[in-house]
């Protein structure tokens, strides 16, 4: 499917057909018993409606992390001066700053770290395609450990949809003392194991091929990928390329040569949730059905749940204000400080100078 079919859209023609029709009304006005009436106003064109939005309205910094040893860089966002880190993973296909929008708000009651992981975003590794949920754990971990060094602050690991997978196999490794919260947002093995079975089709039905960064984002809108425009705004031109050979906008991300890796990412991350030793919340995009473990891990109580109505698979970009007082509540209930679990009447010990 090409992207001059967007040239057609309803909306945009009713825009341009408007203001061509107020250009000509002022050049030669109706003679009318109507003739008094004001014209209605130009409604905002598609092409300023979809204008991309820069990251520094909502990140304070980007800073490019060096992995020692090797030629991976990966590339975060960084907002907040105090509190516990919200370390955020994006899913397949998004970058770091899908939570651009809900950062604005987070970064006020905590620093939030936003990483484009492998293949993603501003990223660059050796090897782009190796999505093995392996991997991309050991990529967290290299990050964290060159970021923080063997002494990090408290970690709320927030991730969503293959994000969220990575987080949980992160978590269930035990290897990250001061991890102190772990947020998935809309995954659930059952579901996502049924959807693999469809995934190529999926991903072979969307527009591949973008004239402009406008275009991307006023299709991602329209197709129902995402639901907020201004969320779109920043987040998709990160997930595309120009390609001087077509001409055009390209998916950053090849998602569909990567799929040896997908079932890896959902097998078995039920259990692999439950056994988290530290406080959890599923964030759920409408009814999804939890399986048979997680149902039973709920009515135990092993983790809070919300479902969030009205809201499409990107809860972080859907509705980022809901989203963000998520976190926040979750970070103040189960009193996270900046250096973990804060006891009331409990002094911690003074750290010595570095």
């Amino acid at each position: 499917m090409e992207s001059s079919n967007l040239t057609s859209l309803p909306e945009e023609t009713l825009d341009v057909e408007d203001e061509q029709q107020q250009q000509e009304n002022q050049k030669n006005p109706p003679v009318s018993a109507f003739s008094s009436v004001p014209t209605r106003p130009p409604t905002k064109s598609s092409l300023k409606k979809y204008v991309p939005l820069e990251w520094t309205e909502f990140f304070d910094k980007e800073e490019d992390v060096c992995i020692p040893d090797s030629d991976d860089v990966f590339h975060v966002y960084m907002a907040g001066t105090e509190g516990p880190v919200v370390f955020c993973l994006h899913g397949g296909g998004y970058s770091g700053l899908s939570f651009a929008l809900s950062t604005s708000k987070i970064k006020e009651k905590a620093r939030v770290v936003a990483m484009d992981l492998r293949g993603h975003g501003k990223t660059s590794t050796e090897n782009e395609l190796d999505l093995s949920v392996e991997t991309l754990c050991n990529d967290v971990f290299a990050v964290l450990k060159a970021m923080y060094g063997d002494c990090p602050p408290a970690i709320v690991l927030v991730g969503h949809s293959m994000g969220g997978s990575v987080a949980v196999h992160v978590a269930a490794k035990k290897a990250l003392p001061s991890l102190a919260g772990l947020v998935v947002v809309d995954v659930v093995e059952g579901t996502a194991m049924a959807s693999l079975a469809h995934m190529q089709k999926l991903l072979s039905s969307r527009m591949q091929h973008f004239s402009s960064m406008e275009k991307a984002i006023e299709w991602s809108v329209r197709g129902g990928s995402l639901r907020n425009i201004d969320s779109a705004r920043v987040s998709v031109p990160a997930t595309l390329k120009y390609d001087d050979s077509k001409k055009c906008f390209v998916y950053r991300t090849r998602l569909e040569e990567t799929e040896q890796y997908w079932r890896g990412w959902y097998e078995g991350l039920s259990d692999k949730f439950l056994s988290c030793p530290i406080p959890k919340l599923l964030l759920l995009a409408g009814t999804d059905r939890l399986d048979r473990s997680l149902t039973i891990g709920q009515m135990q109580g092993k983790f809070q749940m919300v479902v969030i109505r009205h809201t499409g698979h990107a809860i972080q970009e859907d509705v980022p204000d809901e989203f963000a007082t998520l976190i926040i509540n979750f970070i103040s209930r189960n009193r996270i400080g900046p250096h973990g679990i804060v006891i009331p009447g409990l002094r911690r010990p003074v750290q010595p100078q570095q």
